[in-house]
């Protein structure tokens, strides 16, 4: 354990390294695990006179997700921004292609890039991280094309070290469920549109007030797979009358549990292994 603790302290020495030669940063902050942890490096590393933490608020970003992130920078002292941005009028993202994450990620650094510009930034970055090197993130194409920095990755940073960091720092988010868009619900080749988001968005968030914290519900046309951990099947049964009421208001036909469970990226499943272990974002 203390070998391990050392090597993760290594990891995050370096990362302090990155991200003092950065100069004044801009850091894309979604309020998830890995950008949380980003953004308190940054300001201890480069100081909050150098470092602007800027949301993009869209379709496919939960509102309980930025009422988390405003509260996130408020309490690490972060001055940050709140733009807005619409997915689906992205030119081949609502068509939801295999790469659609490449569409979502450039038009993101094509939004923040001009605000570092005139704010005075020399550097824009996002949460990347090592673990994404071997799965389908089409986003990290995008930023290397923009010249947009992934410090974490470059450390050479796990999520199961920014987890225990973020534990030993105090952040709440340090056992936060992983978030992906809303978009990754939705198998690829099948139309996004705000209205299935907007589904997907009160199914989860129903499923979220009854104590699930990890939860997926994929759509597939007018059925809703619901996925958590193996471990809490039984419990969604035993309030199976309840949510299949619920989600049939919302607008499902069919309800289902998925017996697998929740895992990461389940919709990748479908894709070649060629293309599954590209790490070229968000798997969900």
């Amino acid at each position: 354990m203390e070998t391990m603790d050392r090597q993760i302290e290594e990891k995050y020495e370096k990362l302090g390294g990155i991200l003092r030669s950065m100069g004044r940063i801009v850091v894309a902050f979604s309020g998830g695990v890995d950008s949380a942890f980003l953004l308190k490096a940054a300001l201890e590393f480069a100081g909050a006179d150098k470092v602007l933490a800027i949301t993009a608020d869209s379709e496919t970003y939960p509102e309980r997700e930025k009422r988390e992130a405003i509260e996130l920078a408020r309490e690490l002292g972060a001055p940050h921004a709140i733009i807005h941005t619409s997915e689906l009028n992205i030119p081949g993202y609502a068509e939801n292609p295999t790469n659609r994450c490449y569409f979502c990620k450039n038009s993101l650094f094509d939004h923040l890039i001009p605000i570092a510009k005139e704010r005075g930034y020399d550097c824009v970055v996002f949460g990347a991280i090592a673990d994404d090197l071997g799965e389908h993130r089409p986003g990290l194409q995008a930023a290397h094309e923009q010249g947009v920095r992934a410090p974490l990755l470059e450390a050479g940073i796990k999520k199961s070290e920014i987890r225990h960091l973020s534990r030993k720092f105090g952040l709440r988010t340090w056992d936060k469920p992983s978030f992906a868009c809303l978009s990754s619900r939705i198998p690829y080749g099948e139309a996004i549109t705000a209205e299935k988001l907007s589904m997907i968005d009160r199914a989860e968030d129903f499923l979220i007030q009854l104590g699930f914290r990890q939860v997926r519900v994929r759509q597939h046309d007018n059925l809703a797979r619901i996925e958590v951990p193996a471990a809490e099947l039984a419990d969604v049964l035993a309030v199976a009358d309840t949510v299949q009421a619920k989600l049939k208001e919302i607008g499902y036909a069919y309800v289902t549990l998925d017996l697998q469970g929740y895992r990461s990226g389940s919709l990748n499943e479908v894709l070649p292994a060629e293309q599954q272990s590209v790490g070229t974002q968000a798997a969900g």
